[in-house]
């Protein structure tokens, strides 16, 4: 995209990702691969700020926080 930084894949998997970006009606691989980095990220991230929310829950139940 634009020229910004490469990333180099298994020649498979980028294969792959080629023929599943072309079924689902995507305009490149490029954008098949962002949107789903993309996804996964929000789904780490969420995922992490859930736990965060559980720690800080656990602690104040153990009354170590307020």
């Amino acid at each position: 995209m634009f020229g910004g930084p490469k990333v180099k894949l298994d020649k498979d998997l980028l294969d792959r990702c080629k023929k599943h970006a072309e079924q689902a009606g995507y305009g490149s691989v490029e954008e098949f691969i962002s949107y789903t980095l993309e996804k996964e990220l929000k789904r780490s991230e969420q995922k992490s700020r859930e736990g965060e929310e559980e720690i800080t829950k656990r602690l104040k139940g153990l009354g170590y926080i307020e």
